[in-house]
């Protein structure tokens, strides 16, 4: 018996063999698999410099496009909510907001204009702004976008529109994020009639 263990510890191990029973030698497989893996980089290589009609310059462009419809409806939440510095935060350091109540510049200027003009009560009126009909084309790290805004205003049997009007943006990607660059807010409706006096 153990002169038969003798033996077969010095046999040595069969040869590999490929499926149509050949043997592989070990220098073959490994030249065939640094060709794979060389074949693999290259192609992550190519992937990096995809032209812009790829599939990975495609997705980026949804990527922007669905991270700017979130900044467009952030808006009229944090508006809403009467949260004026999340509000501003949605603007570039250089950002400016165009509307009925004037012009102004800068994130730290849109939140005093907006708590001067709106308060820094809650919004106990629970009036709320619809935003719809979003229309964003992406150039790189600048976008535009155009959309729709109604102000809607809660009654005893209901609501109504009191107001509505739309959006034309300018964006630019700031330190990795969507960012209004300038908001110019239309009003397509007259303003509310003042009460007689």
């Amino acid at each position: 018996m153990r002169a038969h263990l003798n033996c077969i510890a010095r046999q040595k191990p069969p040869a590999r063999r490929a499926a149509d029973g050949r043997p592989i030698e070990v220098a073959t497989a490994l030249r065939a698999l640094i060709l794979v893996l060389a074949v693999a980089v290259a192609s992550v290589d190519l992937l990096a410099q995809s032209p812009p009609d790829s599939v990975a310059a495609r997705l980026r462009a949804l990527e922007d496009r669905e991270e700017i419809r979130l900044l467009l409806l952030d808006y009229g939440r944090h508006l809403d909510s009467r949260d004026f510095k999340a509000y501003a935060s949605l603007f570039a350091t250089d950002g400016e907001w165009v509307g009925g109540f004037g012009t102004v510049k800068s994130p730290a200027a849109i939140q005093a204009f907006m708590e001067k003009n709106l308060g820094t009560a809650p919004n106990r009126a629970s009036n709320y702004h619809l935003l719809s009909n979003f229309v964003i084309t992406v150039q790189g790290d600048t976008a535009s976008a155009w959309s729709r805004w109604a102000f809607i205003v809660p009654e005893a049997n209901g609501a109504r529109v009191a107001q509505a009007g739309r959006y034309d943006d300018a964006l630019v990607r700031e330190n990795g994020r969507w960012k209004f660059k300038k908001r110019v807010a239309s009003n397509d409706t007259p303003p509310p009639a003042a009460a007689a006096p």
